[in-house]
């Protein structure tokens, strides 16, 4: 198992000050995460990773623990939780689980993005998901020791923390409060499959189908003049797998929205010019 010591020098940021070196790992195949994954090991909160991004090691100390459901624990549980969690940061493109596999665990994603999915005998693939900071990827099977139903793929450099499925049971006996936490992201899981099957089968079109999609990537920092933006980080490829679709009809898709003036393309930002228009396509 190669390793390497990266040390670094007073950086700037006063939150990074205390960092002197980092000790990275990285892992070809073990029990928890998959290959080309980089653990990280240190005392310190934050630290500089691969692809720019920031480690948080330490979940007491996490500055946006509060903001994610599984997260915002009492700090006894949180502790525990810090105890029980390995950290890494994965590449692009890498599966963190794949559809039909023994779950082994959960991942909680800590920054970066996963799409989840699921794929027929023949090919055909829907994507059912794209998971963000804060969501516990796994759950479902990890809970009841099935299969995990979908296959989980970064598609953005993240930090995930893995669990294993014999400690997290094990942290759920003895905190009833993340006990009530994973019920509420279960119940949300199940919200979002609700949702996605309304979607695709009860929606009647694709340019539909395609505005609900637009309506869905508003953040709650919109603007309030029927306009917002969201950077894209999806191909048309995979935006048809959310929508049950052909990339060539989202190709044209855009083409026609941007004709519209519903929206605008700025290389990767994807700005929403006409919110209300597109609501009336969804609520005619």
């Amino acid at each position: 198992m190669p390793s390497r010591w990266t040390p670094y020098s007073q950086p700037d940021s006063p939150s990074l000050a205390p960092i002197r070196a980092v000790r990275a790992v990285t892992l070809f195949r073990d029990g928890n995460h998959n290959p080309g994954a980089t653990i990280f090991r240190s005392v310190n909160s934050a630290m500089r990773a691969p692809y720019g991004l920031t480690i948080l090691d330490n979940c007491v100390t996490c500055p946006v623990r509060e903001e994610h459901l599984f997260c915002n624990l009492p700090l006894p549980a949180v502790k525990k939780l810090n105890e029980i969690k390995s950290t890494a940061i994965y590449p692009k493109s890498t599966m963190l689980f794949i559809e039909g596999q023994q779950p082994r665990g959960v991942f909680v994603l800590c920054t970066g993005k996963a799409k989840l999915s699921t794929s027929s005998s023949e090919g055909k693939t829907i994507i059912t998901k794209i998971s963000e900071p804060g969501d516990v990827l796994g759950l479902n099977a990890t809970i009841s020791n099935h299969p995990y139903e979908v296959t989980a793929e970064m598609i953005e450099p993240g930090q995930a923390n893995f669990i294993t499925r014999d400690s997290l049971l094990q942290f759920l006996r003895e905190n009833g409060e993340v006990a009530l936490r994973v019920a509420e992201q279960l119940s949300r899981n199940y919200y979002t499959a609700y949702e996605e099957i309304r979607m695709l089968g009860l929606t009647s079109s694709p340019a539909e189908k395609f505005a609900k999609l637009l309506l869905s990537w508003e953040s709650k920092k919109a603007g309030a003049n029927g306009t917002f933006q969201v950077k894209l980080t999806l191909t048309h490829e995979e935006i048809a797998e959310m929508i049950g679709t052909t990339r060539e009809t989202v190709s044209r898709l855009f083409s026609d929205f941007k004709k519209k003036q519903l929206l605008q393309l700025k290389g990767s930002t994807l700005i929403i010019r006409n919110k209300p228009a597109l609501e009336k396509m969804v609520h005619p």
